[in-house]
């Protein structure tokens, strides 16, 4: 990611099985909905972040790299932002 006013970041997770249709609409509407609080970029790069965390979980709970449907990053979107407001975790953990 990049910004005129930021230093670029490179996402620190992923998985292939991000490479799916529709998984690109999750991430702009989850960075959409954090963008009503938060600063833009921020936004996108908790968005980002949280996006492939959900599937990282995903990939997790079924043992695939492939497979994953674009709904299924949404679902798990509640329990990634669950974990991360636990009181000893933060987005760096």
């Amino acid at each position: 990611m990049g910004a005129p006013t930021e230093l670029p970041r490179i996402g620190p997770i992923g998985t292939p099985a991000l490479a799916t249709g529709g998984a690109g609409d999750v991430l702009t509407g989850t960075i959409a909905g954090l963008a009503c609080t938060l600063a833009p970029f921020t936004a996108a790069w908790t968005g980002v972040y949280v996006h492939a965390a959900a599937a990282l979980e995903w990939a997790r709970r079924t043992g695939a790299d492939r497979g994953l449907l674009a709904h299924e990053v949404a679902d798990l979107l509640p329990h990634v932002f669950a974990e991360l407001a636990a009181p000893d975790r933060t987005l760096t953990d």
